[in-house]
């Protein structure tokens, strides 16, 4: 009698994109033909999946290598992805994670339409879980509102209809629903959990703060849970996108090239990992409270390259690298952080498309500039690197807020301190959680892409901290955040290597540290304060005094208003009269944000505790 039929065997046209890999891509691909061999002998599924599973992976590394044919290489990777999917489905199978993906937004619409895009664009390339039922089901998106402005909240709502229209299962999490979540706990523990979780009245539940806002998505994510043990919950800024960026003759290229969710999904499987934080790629994650020297270098370096240069001769500005993610250049402070030997300055890159000269170049660039207050780095964007590869782990110290995967045991590890609204939330976190769990607190290569700006332009996008007028723009509470933000994360440095993070904190050791480290960090800022002054001075006298080109040129008038505009900005939010920097100096105000960064870390632990109880 013949034998019954294998209930795993699958007709040949289930592998038809493995096979279009290898006929396409087996003699340049070492380790290829060899699964060609095995493919022949195999119609097993689970060898398939596997056969798959081993094919993307050496596509991967070739598709980053120097000089690859990139393209076709994507396209194969992300066909062998869907392929495996839909044989998955087959098997009938499959104990990967549901993820539940936190998005915080507070009146930013066209930031939030493209982090959504991005996330319908992995699903739709990379199919992860499949969408057989018409919705990727193992995918969920919880928009959490943080909005003061109505009509910016009606737009949200908008956009999540819209997406759910096509696929992705989205909720909107209003402020009505936060409000009513967070006053079900019980009052003694709704109390001990104020400054994790706002204390803000019904009446003014807007613009809480991201950390209170992400916290407060964990009551919704805890709702949405039906199988705790097999979910992760995904934590997204509204600003960045499931994409990386990568160099190319012609500039910026924005390719979705990392299938997300299932080398999370890996990761989580085969490891202890309780949380798991990328980076970012394109803009920097810092303000511009502390890229401000940096840029005048390289703006500065930029009007130097251009004088010598004819202004109708065309543009040579293309094609400049920069640097990769993770080195800080961006940074003014990047000695803090262990990081030296940064670049002078970095060269601009021109974007601007088709045949131009120099005016134009010097034109564009100057309309660009007022970006930089928002968060933009003209020249210090940073680039995706491959290197080992997505899915290698290293030890992690910092949060990044708009970037990090948890576990459910993973979600007792929340950023703190939300109450004060300090900068630096994230590294702050990330001391305390590698002081309390170690390596099981993680990093990978697994890069958002940031922007801090969208094309629909500065009006309309929100940015805490930033006031902006017809041509001023205001960072004093950005810049005043960010300065008491660093001494809390330089002081939480110092204390989880001097006492037991795990225990409360004695009141006489954290104020030693914030003192300690209130001397270093008001040395440095004044140095580089100093530094800010004198190099807006030399740029105001290359653009204006030293008679250049550009100043002979009647259709280049407003690109030096926008100059002119630049540097009054600086003066303005750096120079010696800065009403951020007078606050900074003000001994008075240093000891009041001193004494709640001292309370804010004693009942840490307390906090702590009276969270963990929720889980």
């Amino acid at each position: 009698m013949p034998e019954p039929p294998d209930a795993h065997a699958l007709p040949a046209p289930a592998n038809a994109c493995l096979q279009a890999c290898l006929a396409r891509h087996a003699a340049a691909i070492p380790g290829l033909a060899e699964l060609g061999e095995r493919l022949a002998a195999s119609r097993d599924t689970d060898a398939l999946i596997d056969l798959h599973e081993q094919c993307a992976h050496l596509l991967e590394h070739a598709m980053w290598a120097a000089g690859a044919d990139f393209h076709p290489l994507l396209a194969s990777y992300q066909a062998l992805f869907r392929e495996q999917e839909a044989l998955i489905r087959q098997r009938g199978e499959d104990d990967r994670h549901h993820f539940i993906l936190g998005i915080p937004v507070a009146d930013r619409p066209p930031h939030l339409r493209a982090c959504l895009e991005s996330i319908v664009q992995v699903c739709t390339l990379f199919d992860y879980g499949g969408h057989a039922s018409g919705n990727w089901d193992r995918i969920t998106v919880v928009v959490a509102e943080d909005s003061r402005d109505e009509a910016n909240i009606r737009r949200h709502i908008e956009l999540v209809e819209a997406y759910r229209r096509r696929g992705l299962n989205v909720i909107h999490y209003g402020l009505a629903e936060q409000y009513e979540l967070l006053h079900a706990l019980p009052p003694p523990t709704r109390e001990r959990l104020g400054g994790l979780l706002t204390s803000q009245p019904k009446e003014r539940f807007y613009l809480k703060g991201q950390a209170a806002n992400r916290n407060l998505s964990y009551l919704k994510f805890l709702q949405l849970s039906e199988n705790r043990h097999n979910t992760l919950y995904y934590l997204i800024d509204s600003d960045q996108s499931l994409c990386l960026n990568r160099q190319t003759a012609a500039g910026e290229e924005v390719v979705h090239a990392l299938p997300y969710f299932h080398v999370i999904d890996r990761i989580f499987r085969s490891t202890d990992t309780l949380m798991l934080t990328g980076k970012m790629v394109g803009d920097p994650p810092v303000s511009p409270a502390v890229m401000a020297a940096n840029f005048l270098d390289d703006v500065a370096a930029f009007f130097s390259r251009m004088a010598a240069l004819a202004a109708r001769a065309a543009c040579t500005f293309h094609g400049a690298p920069g640097p990769l993610a993770g080195n800080a250049a961006y940074h003014d402070h990047a000695s803090l952080f262990g990081f030296d030997n940064q670049a002078a300055s970095y060269p601009y890159a021109c974007r601007l498309a088709g045949d131009h000269d120099h005016g134009a170049c010097l034109a564009d660039f100057t309309q660009r500039l007022d970006a930089f207050f928002f968060g933009e780095h003209l020249t210090r964007k940073t680039w995706f690197g491959y290197g080992p590869g997505f899915a290698e782990l290293a030890p992690a110290r910092t949060v990044y807020p708009g970037n990090y995967v948890v576990n459910h045991a993973g979600l007792k590890y929340l950023i703190p301190f939300g109450h004060l609204r300090l900068r630096m939330s994230g590294p702050t976190a990330g001391r305390l959680i590698a002081a309390e769990i170690g390596a099981r607190f993680a990093s990978a290569n697994l890069p958002n892409l940031h922007r801090r700006t969208t094309e629909a332009g500065l009006a309309d996008d929100f940015r805490p901290g930033v006031e902006m007028g017809d041509t001023s723009v205001d960072l004093s509470d950005e810049f005043e955040r960010q300065f008491f933000g660093d001494l809390m994360l330089f002081a939480t440095e110092q204390l989880v290597k001097r006492a037991d993070v795990t225990q409360p904190f004695a009141r006489d050791a954290v104020e030693a540290v914030v003192g300690e480290k209130e001397a270093e960090l008001l040395a440095l800022y004044q140095q580089k304060h100093d530094a800010i002054v004198e190099r807006s001075r030399q740029l105001d006298d290359l653009v204006f005094n030293a008679g250049h080109w550009w100043l002979h040129a009647p259709e280049l008038a407003a690109a030096l208003q926008q100059v002119r505009a630049f540097i009054d900005n600086i003066e303005r939010n750096f120079g010696a009269c800065a009403p951020a920097w007078r606050q900074i100096q003000s001994a008075e105000h240093r000891a009041q944000r001193k004494r709640q960064i001292v309370e804010a870390l004693m009942n840490y632990r307390a906090e702590r505790d009276a969270w963990d109880s929720l889980f």
